[in-house]
């Protein structure tokens, strides 16, 4: 990520969201000193506030941008849980910003969201992706409107600056 996708990312007071399975936690920044940090992850770091809340209770409108991550298991277990799977269709229906990474997509999937939707995945994923009607492609980040997909962390930087970008105009 460039100084000036961090220095924006740091001035923006804006809230981010990551499913976890079992909770969603919120990260907040509100102008912290991010300088110096070279991912989305570093330059989150001194600033996550992660309060658990039972997806069951989540609402679209407490968030302005989804980022579903990764993993194997996490994916698995994520679009397993129907409320979270409802939370992410609402989510993606609203038109706000959602980044989703590596095995993420599959809670995409399961929300039937994708049909007619560009983006990319791990590459065991993108047979699912299709199967549902997406155009899956071998990208470092894809963008569809307002999905921001990327395929493995070896693109973190690529995707980092693309959501980053997204969300700041949330």
């Amino acid at each position: 990520m460039s100084e000036a996708h961090t220095a924006l990312l740091v001035r923006v007071a804006a809230t981010i969201v990551a499913l976890h399975p079992e909770r969603i936690v919120r990260i907040a920044i509100d102008g912290v000193d991010g300088a110096g940090k070279t991912t989305l992850a570093d330059a989150l770091a001194p600033v996550v506030a992660a309060q658990g809340r039972p997806t069951i209770r989540a609402s679209v409108d407490d968030f302005h941008a989804l980022v579903i991550p990764g993993g194997t298991v996490n994916a698995d277990k994520l679009r397993s849980d129907r409320a979270a799977v409802a939370f992410v269709h609402d989510f993606v229906e609203s038109g706000k910003p959602v980044g989703v990474i590596c095995h993420g997509p599959w809670t995409l999937v399961e929300a039937g969201v994708v049909n007619g939707r560009t983006l990319t995945s791990y590459p065991s994923v993108r047979t699912d992706l299709r199967n549902a009607g997406a155009n899956a492609v071998d990208e470092e980040v894809a963008i569809d409107g307002n999905l921001i997909s990327s395929r493995t962390p070896d693109d973190l930087p690529a995707f980092c600056a693309a959501i980053v970008d997204r969300f700041a105009s949330a």
